[in-house]
């Protein structure tokens, strides 16, 4: 499967969600739900574990990446990437690298190769 990257850094095609998706198993979705929960404190049930990638057109997104204001942003601007940005890196950005520091490590890397 080819790597689809979000516009902060994140690889959506490891993304837990994105995998119980792809295999519609309703058992990782259960697990994720609760590893979220406990990791983040995110309040999911497991019919919320559902994207098809931040990336996808039309498809489905988990509720944090619906409302994602990086992801937005990305949008309105017309590009794919943040790294194709030349306001970047942005307090939105940066802010969620805090959160996410494996964001900001394939963020890096997928500048650094030019993306």
């Amino acid at each position: 499967m080819t790597e689809m990257n979000a516009p902060c850094g994140l690889v959506c095609t490891t993304c837990p969600t994105f995998i119980a998706t792809l295999n519609d198993d309703d058992e990782a979705r259960r697990k994720t739900a609760a590893y979220y929960a406990e990791r983040f404190g995110f309040d999911l049930t497991p019919d919320e574990i559902n994207c098809d990638g931040c990336l996808s057109e039309g498809g489905k997104l988990i509720g944090y990446c619906r409302s994602c204001g990086i992801r937005e942003c990305c949008l309105e601007k017309g590009l794919e990437h943040c790294v194709a940005c030349g306001e970047q890196p942005c307090d939105k950005l940066n802010e969620f690298h805090r959160f996410s520091p494996e964001a900001e490590v394939s963020f890096k890397r997928i500048a650094a190769a030019g993306k």
